[in-house]
């Protein structure tokens, strides 16, 4: 039964590492089982009153599931049926039973308020962990098996969206405030130049923030890339997402590159600040 989860968290985390979709990959080898010269099937009765066939392949039963024409009573049971294989036979039903949830966690994912810097991979990554532990451990008796698997996926990527919004907010105010500090302790007479030599835009607007960001330049603290990144993204509330396509990077990478030169500027504050 454990084998399930498992399986399915080494998948994604390799996923991940490749930078492809979760939901992605998972259909590959969801489809792989469907049409492979011995495929796998389920009972077609579990969803057709009348069928021709005995069995359908996992993927044409998916789709008899997802068809509005289904009853609920017809949902219920194909879903019990498919958990008890996952959980008594493991692989691949354990693979099966979390690729039969796909069609309703693309609808939650597309419901889902996601912010910008949270990467859609991260959010099918937490869809699918939960979906893969929920099988494991679900009543195969309850009401309604299937809810409580997209429940389950529905509670993790709220969860997850809501810490990275947590996050976002608590980035932002400590970076507004190591820059004012920077600036009172930093920010002279003269440096306009320095702030040009820096290639940081703007800075006869907001002369104290981005002369902080020139000097830091000049003194090997950040990049220029670094300094045009907080200048755009904190002083300029340029969206990230623009920067991102400029450069060629994921959103969530550009926000851990700004983190890193705020941490380099953050150290650079206390040290002006002991000096004083």
């Amino acid at each position: 039964m454990h084998h399930t989860a498992r399986t399915v968290h080494r998948r994604v985390a390799c996923v991940r590492s490749s930078g492809r979709s979760p939901l992605g990959a998972l259909e590959e080898a969801f489809l792989a089982l469907a049409t492979a010269a011995s495929p796998l099937t389920l009972p077609a009765h579990l969803v057709c009153e009348e069928s021709e066939q005995s069995a359908l392949p996992v993927d044409q039963f998916r789709a008899r599931l997802a068809h509005p024409a289904t009853s609920s009573a017809q949902r219920v049971r194909s879903w019990r049926e498919v958990v008890r294989r996952a959980q008594q036979l493991g692989e691949p039903w354990g693979t099966v039973a979390v690729a039969m949830a796909v069609p309703v966690l693309r609808r939650v994912l597309a419901r889902l308020a996601r912010p910008a810097h949270l990467e859609r991979a991260e959010v099918e990554q937490e869809a699918l962990a939960a979906v893969a532990v929920a099988v494991r451990s679900v009543d195969v008796d309850a009401a309604d098996v299937g809810r409580e698997l997209f429940a389950a996926a529905d509670r993790a990527v709220h969860r997850l969206a809501y810490a990275a919004r947590r996050q976002a907010a608590r980035e932002t105010g400590s970076a507004a405030v190591r820059l004012g500090r920077l600036a009172r302790f930093e920010g002279r007479p003269g440096c306009q130049e320095a702030a040009d030599a820096a290639g940081v835009a703007g800075a006869g607007r907001q002369e104290d923030e981005y002369t902080v960001l020139a000097r830091a330049v000049r003194a090997g603290i950040v990049g220029i890339a670094e300094a045009r990144l907080i200048a755009r993204t904190r002083l300029e509330r340029e969206p990230m997402q623009r920067l991102a396509d400029e450069r060629g990077v994921s959103v969530r990478q550009l926000y851990r590159h700004r983190s890193a030169a705020e941490q380099h500027l953050s150290a650079h504050l206390r040290e002006q600040l002991r000096e004083q």
